[in-house]
């Protein structure tokens, strides 16, 4: 295994996961007091488990028919439209 790849795809998520709606939501979730936090824990780690498994199939799929670079620029383009839509409601 890559260490430096690991750290830098974990790094990128963990951020990218601080605050967002999932864990706002698990957070409300785990404040319910008749709900178990281990029943909370385990299903939004199976929850991200399997939305990032799609993501890598997604992508593993989409690069067999097209080339990574324009990929990339799709990434990049589509986070900036959102950024843009997101400012712009603001």
């Amino acid at each position: 295994m890559d260490w430096k790849i690991f750290l830098t795809i974990f790094a990128s998520v963990f951020v990218a996961e601080l605050g967002d709606k999932t864990q706002l939501a698990t957070m409300l979730f785990a404040a319910d007091k008749e709900v178990s936090k281990y029943t909370v824990f385990f299903a939004a780690s199976a929850a991200l488990i399997v939305a990032s498994a799609m993501g890598v199939l997604a992508g593993s799929l989409m690069s067999e028919y097209i080339n990574e670079k324009y990929l990339h620029y799709v990434a990049g383009v589509g986070f900036i439209a959102i950024g843009a839509f997101t400012l712009y409601n603001a």
